[in-house]
């Protein structure tokens, strides 16, 4: 497999999507709470305190840096989206490629734009690929939409483009929302 296609855990989304699901460490159990909160649309104030200072969080959509930029990010969505459920959140073991300080989670998430309507406008399935450091604070954060690899500036003229767009948006977010 070329590492071209691989996804933020160096994986293929076949090599991520088989993964065995283990159950969570009691030091990830906060992080994963607050995930939940943040993917569910409903985060609290401390949902959040997960992150150190200069977190980045890459999505398809937007790259956040820093913890007030991530808020906004998730707070947008939930602007967005009246109610999301999840209906599947697996934690999964770690390849020996992957390090133990590192949590890989294959999730749907169900977006419902009205909170009353009986079918969601859209399930997405992801790959959250997290990373802490030794005191279990999360240090980076990448969202792959179906365990598929997101465009970065290492592919050349059109991968810059799109990482600067997706910083753009991201700082557009930050300012319509976070200041809100």
């Amino acid at each position: 497999m070329s590492s071209f296609a691989t996804n933020s855990a160096g994986l293929s989304p076949e090599e991520s999507r088989a993964l065995p699901e283990r159950a969570a460490q009691p030091h990830e159990e906060k992080i994963l709470t607050a995930i939940k909160e943040m993917y569910s649309c409903k985060p609290k104030e401390t949902t959040f305190d997960i992150y150190v200072d200069k977190a980045v969080f890459h999505d398809p959509v937007g790259i956040a840096e820093g913890v007030a930029s991530i808020r906004a990010q998730f707070v947008g969505l939930a602007k967005i989206f009246e109610r999301a459920d999840i209906p599947k959140f697996r934690v999964l073991e770690n390849p020996s490629s992957v390090p133990k300080s590192t949590i890989l989670v294959d999730q749907d998430v169900s977006y419902y734009r009205s909170a009353k309507a009986d079918s969601p406008t859209k399930t997405m399935n992801s790959l959250l690929t997290i990373e802490t450091d030794d005191s279990h604070r999360v240090t980076a954060h990448y969202e792959n939409w179906n365990h598929e690899r997101t465009s970065t500036s290492e592919d050349g003229f059109l991968g810059m483009l799109n990482e600067q767009r997706k910083r753009v948006t991201a700082a557009l977010t930050d300012a319509v929302i976070g200041k809100k």
